[in-house]
């Protein structure tokens, strides 16, 4: 089979706003909407894919799902655990073992920040008592590097995050839907230098299901069918500059994110300049600026010529993270990668609501990054 044989005929979405359910609840639901989206039952799923952080064992939703003895696997690969539960899920259809296939992310994480310990990550404990698992401090080190390198202000910072709110707004999914200026963002204050308050994410809740099924199933189904032509999970090379890991050779740094963009466009056959809209990881605001050249969306620097002028909106010449990112949904790790994904169905589709792109976009490509230095990227069509 190709890529183009891999169709998602169903996807299923939770609010990313805290609530009392719990992870395991939020992925039933999630399960349950993609099925019903895809007019399939539950039995009908031939093999499940799914992870999470910190909210139990996807395999586990069986005793709600129904005790049908389909293969499920638990996934868990930090912020790349949704694209590494889907990237099994296509590999089984492309393989022929399923038909039908699910692949699901979920997470509740606690108020507060993420406490990593060293040990889970094989560093030393000096590496926590220095401050360094503090993820914060990476993002702050590598965006200044990147603006000294190539010219980014504080400005188009704040502008990244004012984007996200607006179009958080806009979804009814989102955790944060309270428009914030440039203004306030930049006055919100600072965490670790150029990053203030209102540039990052925060830990939270939400599920995330996809449906994924042959073409000839898809074909059975009818409605408007999203063909996933590519989806890769990628770790860093040598010589990269990754959470727990800032050190770097001399020269320019490899890109785990570069390296996974670039073969994602490679086994679609497609490349950045053929994409309608995109959702790229926004973990924090420096985070989306860095990406865009990464993926091979524009060149180092040329992001200071674009997002101040609206070239990431949901009207401009590439719209961005159009549902709000990491930045106002927040940041359930299970489900954030696939969240992307479906928020790209949506938008081919034709079905985003007031953040729909104009134009009938065709195209989609979703990136997400996340610790020790793993991207997963996938590349949709209509």
């Amino acid at each position: 089979m190709t890529a183009e044989d891999v169709v998602v005929c169903g996807a299923g979405i939770t609010s990313f706003a805290r609530t009392e359910e719990s992870g395991r609840q939020l992925a039933v639901r999630a399960v349950r909407d993609a099925l019903a989206d895809a007019g399939l039952p539950w039995a009908r799923v031939r093999a499940a894919y799914g992870g999470s952080d910190a909210a139990g064992n996807a395999d586990t939703l069986v005793a709600e799902l129904g005790l049908t003895g389909v293969p499920f696997t638990n996934v868990r690969n930090g912020c790349a655990t949704g694209g590494s539960a889907l990237v099994s899920a296509v590999n089984a259809i492309r393989s022929g073992a399923a038909d039908v296939a699910l692949a699901v992310g979920f997470d509740k994480h606690p108020r507060g920040a993420f406490d990593p310990r060293p040990a889970d990550w094989g560093l030393d404990e000096a590496y926590g008592h220095d401050g360094l698992m503090v993820t914060t401090q990476f993002f702050a080190m590598k965006i200044q590097r990147y603006m000294h390198d190539y010219g980014i202000s504080p400005r188009t910072l704040a502008l990244v995050a004012e984007k996200a709110y607006a179009n958080g707004v806009l979804n009814p999914h989102a955790w944060r839907r309270k428009p914030l200026d440039a203004a306030e963002i930049l006055a919100s204050g600072m965490v670790n230098d150029p990053l203030t308050r209102y540039m990052f994410c925060s830990p939270g809740q939400g599920a995330v299901a996809l449906v994924l099924c042959s073409r000839a199933v898809a074909r059975q189904l009818g409605g408007t069918a999203v063909a996933l032509r590519a989806a890769v999970v990628r770790t860093r090379r040598f010589g990269s500059f990754e959470v727990f890991s800032p050190w770097a050779p001399a020269g320019t740094p490899t890109s785990v994110t570069a390296d996974a963009a670039q073969l994602a466009f490679e086994e679609a056959g497609l490349g950045p300049g053929d994409i309608d809209v995109c959702q790229l990881q926004d973990t924090e605001s420096g985070a989306e600026v860095m990406h865009m050249a990464e993926c091979g969306f524009c060149a180092h620097g040329d992001q200071e010529s674009l997002i101040p002028f609206g070239a990431t909106g949901i009207g401009g010449s590439l719209p961005v993270n159009t549902d709000g990112g990491c930045i106002a949904n927040g940041e359930p790790i299970g489900a954030s990668g696939l969240r992307q994904v479906h928020e790209i169905v949506q938008q081919l589709r034709g079905r985003a609501g007031e953040r729909q792109v104009p134009g009938d976009p065709a195209t989609g490509f979703t990136h997400v990054y996340g610790a020790p230095g793993v991207s997963a990227c996938t590349v949709l069509t209509r």
